[in-house]
C-alpha cells in the first residue's frame, strides 16, 4: 500500500491494492473436503439459491465451466435446518458477553486514539480538521483519494447517466438484441465516453493503455483456438504487471526523445498503472472466454437461443462469435463506471447484459444508495472517533497495553473492509444506474466470518469468482486443491502489489487454510455430527481460523511483521498477555457460536450464502 499513499489526493487514485480478503477462490475453493466448521452449518458446496446471488435480479443456477466435467461438479449442499437457539440459556449468556465486549472494544480503541495517550504526538500530524471541530484520520491514501473527490465523481456521474439514458432511449432497441447482425449500439456510447473520461484522468497515458489492450487483443485473434493462446495471454499480462511496476507506468521520453513532449500531459491521475491491474483481469477474461467459445457446441452459439435464465448462465454461456470483436472488447475493457475499481465482470456477462438487458428495479437502486450512504456516515463517524490508520502508519503503540495493540490491529482490518465496501459499492451503483449489474463484492461483514474458506468467498466476491473461473478450475480445481492454492495465492499477492511482504502474506494464507482442510477430513460431520458437543468443537476450530487469518492480514496490510511480533511477544511473555489472550479466545468462541446460529437462521429463511 505504500505506493498508493505517495499520491493520496490525486483524482480517483483507487488502486487494486485492496486487502487480503479481497482476493480468493470463490465457491470452488470450498469444495475440497468437508470441514467441521463449514459442515456444522451445512456449507459443503458452491451451489446457491437466488438469495445467495451477488446480483439484485435473477436467481442463480449451477454454473458449468467451459472446461469442467461432471467429476468437478459440486456436492449437494446440506440444507437441513435445526431448531432455533436464540431463546436458550446458553445464548442468553452469549448476549451478556456481547453487551460487555463490544462497547469495551470501542472504548479500548478510542483510548488508544485519545489526546491523553502518550503516543498521540507521534501521529497527530497525520490528522486533519474534521466536522464540528473534531480531528479526522484521513491518512489512508486510497480512501482519501476517493473521499476527497466524491464531489467531482458525482459531477461526472451527473453528466454520464443522462447522456447514457438519452442515447439508449433514441438508439437502442427496447427488445433483446438476439441477432449477430444487430449492432450493440450502447458500446459506441461507452467507448466514446470512456475515451474522454480516461483522457481527463490519465492524459496522454491513455495511448499506453490502448496499446497494451490492443496487443492483448492481437494475441487472442492470432492464437484463436491454438493451445498456446492461453499461455501467451497469461505470460503477456503477467509481464505487463511486472513491467508497469518496474518502469512506473513508462515515460514516452524513454521510448524516444522525440516523444518527450507527450509526458507533459499526465491528466489528473499520473499513476495510471495502479488502476490498470483491474483492466488486466478484463483482458484475461476476454481472451479466455473467446478461446473457450471456439470449442463450444453449435447449439450453444445459436442466434435464436433463449435469454439466460440466471446470472451464472450469463457468465458461462459464450457470446455470439461476432461479439468477440475489437469494438465490443474495447468498450468492455474501458467501461467507465467500473474501470477504476470494479467490481469485475467477465466479457460474456457484459455482452449478455447488452443483448439481453436486465431490469433493475428503482427500489433496488434506492436501497443500495441508502446502504452506501449509511456506510459513508459510519466511516465518517469512525474516522473521527478513532485514529487506527494513523497509529499503524507511525507504529505509535509504544508501552500501550496489549489489548489496545490488539484493538489497533482489529479495527484496522474493519476499516479496510469498510473503505473498500464503500468504494466498490459506489462504482457498482453507478453501473447499476446505467443498467449494467456487476456482482456485489462484500456480502458479509469482515467480523462475521469464522471459516477461512468462507471468508474468501465473501470478500471481493467478483474477484473470487474471476479467480475460480480463470485460475483455480483450469489448474485442476478440487483434484489438486492442496497444491494449486499456493499458485492461486501467489498470483493474488502479485496482483495486489509486487513486494516481499505481500508474497509472505499470500503464502501465510495458503498455509493457514490447510488446517481447515485437514480438520475437515479428521472431524467431518459424517463422523462426528451426532456428538452433542460437535457445535462447540466447530467453534474451537473457528477460533483458530479467525486468529490465523487475522495474523496473516495484519502482517500484509496493517501493522506489519514488526507489529505482529510485538503483539505476539506481549501476549505470550507476560501475565497480562495470557489473560488478554484467554479473554480474546473466549470472546471469539462466543462470536463463532452467534455466527453459526446466524447462518442457521438464514437457512431457515431459505437463504444460502455459502460463506
Amino acid at each position: 500500500m505504500q505506493h498508493q499513499e505517495q499520491e493520496s489526493h490525486r483524482l480517483l487514485d483507487i488502486s487494486h491494492q485492496d486487502h487480503p480478503h479481497h482476493s480468493h477462490p470463490d465457491q470452488e475453493l470450498g469444495r475440497r473436503s468437508p470441514s467441521p466448521i463449514r459442515d456444522h452449518v451445512g456449507f459443503n458446496s458452491g451451489q446457491t439459491t437466488s438469495h445467495a446471488s451477488p446480483f439484485v435480479g435473477q436467481a442463480s443456477s449451477p454454473m458449468h465451466h467451459p472446461i469442467s466435467t461432471n467429476k468437478y461438479s459440486k456436492r449437494a449442499q446440506d440444507r437441513t435446518t435445526k431448531p432455533s437457539l436464540w431463546n436458550t440459556r446458553e445464548f442468553y449468556f452469549y448476549y451478556l458477553v456481547f453487551l460487555y465486549c463490544i462497547p469495551y472494544m470501542f472504548k479500548t480503541a478510542h483510548d488508544a486514539s485519545s489526546e491523553s495517550n502518550p503516543n498521540y504526538e507521534k501521529y497527530s500530524h497525520l490528522l486533519s480538521d474534521g466536522w464540528f471541530g473534531y480531528k479526522i484520520d484521513n491518512s489512508d491514501g486510497q480512501y482519501a483519494g476517493f473521499r476527497n473527490n466524491i464531489p467531482l465523481l458525482l459531477t461526472v456521474i451527473g453528466i454520464y447517466l443522462p447522456l447514457s439514458h438519452l442515447f439508449r432511449a433514441y438508439f437502442v432497441p427496447s427488445t433483446p438484441v438476439r441477432s449477430a447482425h444487430q449492432p450493440l449500439y450502447r458500446t459506441y456510447f461507452f467507448l466514446a465516453f470512456s475515451a474522454i473520461y480516461l483522457y481527463f484522468m490519465y492524459g496522454n497515458s491513455i495511448f499506453k493503455i490502448v496499446a497494451i489492450v490492443s496487443a492483448n487483443y492481437a494475441i487472442a485473434k492470432l492464437g484463436r483456438s491454438a493451445r498456446w493462446m492461453p499461455a501467451a495471454t497469461w505470460i503477456f499480462n503477467l509481464a505487463i504487471l511486472f513491467l508497469n511496476e518496474a518502469y512506473s507506468g513508462y515515460r514516452f521520453g524513454d521510448m524516444h526523445s522525440s516523444l518527450t513532449w507527450l509526458d507533459d500531459n499526465t491528466g489528473t491521475t499520473r499513476r495510471w498503472h495502479v488502476n490498470f491491474n483491474f483492466t488486466m483481469l478484463r483482458l484475461v477474461s476476454f481472451n479466455m472466454d473467446y478461446y473457450w467459445s471456439l470449442a463450444a457446441t453449435k447449439e450453444t452459439l445459436m442466434e435464436d437461443r433463449d435469454a439466460p435464465h440466471s446470472d451464472k448462465d450469463r457468465v458461462a454461456a459464450p457470446a455470439l462469435a461476432e461479439d468477440y470483436n475489437y469494438l465490443y472488447y474495447l468498450s468492455f475493457a474501458l467501461y467507465a463506471p467500473l474501470y477504476i475499481a470494479g467490481p469485475i465482470m467477465t466479457f460474456n456477462d457484459f455482452i449478455s447484459q447488452l443483448r439481453y438487458p436486465k431490469t433493475i428495479p428503482v427500489k433496488s437502486l434506492l436501497t443500495w444508495a441508502a446502504r452506501l450512504g449509511f456506510s459513508l456516515l459510519t466511516m465518517e463517524f469512525t474516522s473521527h472517533y478513532m485514529y487506527m490508520v494513523a497509529i499503524s502508519k507511525t507504529k505509535a503503540w509504544d508501552n500501550d497495553p496489549i489489548l489496545q495493540i490488539c484493538m489497533i490491529g482489529f479495527f484496522n482490518l474493519v476499516l479496510i473492509w469498510l473503505k473498500l465496501m464503500i468504494i466498490w459499492r459506489f462504482f457498482r451503483l453507478w453501473a447499476m444506474a446505467d443498467g449494467i449489474e456487476a456482482p456485489e463484492n462484500m456480502i458479509r461483514c469482515v467480523a462475521n466470518n469464522y471459516s477461512a474458506l468462507g471468508f474468501w468467498r465473501s470478500w471481493h466476491k467478483s474477484y473470487n469468482m474471476w479467480i475460480v473461473r480463470y485460475v483455480y478450475v483450469p489448474l485442476g480445481g478440487t483434484r489438486t486443491a492442496m497444491y494449486n492454492i499456493w499458485v492461486v495465492f501467489t498470483f493474488v499477492a502479485v496482483w495486489h502489489d509486487i513486494n516481499l511482504k505481500l508474497l509472505a502474506w499470500g503464502w501465510l494464507i495458503s498455509l493457514f487454510i490447510l488446517p481447515e482442510i485437514i480438520a475437515g477430513k479428521v472431524f467431518s460431520k459424517e463422523k462426528w455430527g451426532s456428538w452433542p458437543y460437535y457445535r462447540h468443537l466447530c467453534a474451537v476450530g473457528a477460533v483458530g481460523n479467525i486468529i490465523m487469518m487475522m495474523i496473516a492480514n495484519l502482517v500484509g496490510f496493517c501493522i506489519g511483521l514488526d507489529g505482529v511480533k510485538l503483539m505476539l511477544s506481549d501476549l505470550f511473555k507476560t501475565a497480562d498477555g495470557w489473560i488478554t489472550m484467554l479473554g480474546c479466545f473466549g470472546a471469539i468462541f462466543v462470536c463463532a457460536q452467534i455466527q453459526f446460529e446466524t447462518r442457521e437462521a438464514e437457512k431457515r429463511r431459505g437463504i444460502f450464502l455459502n460463506c
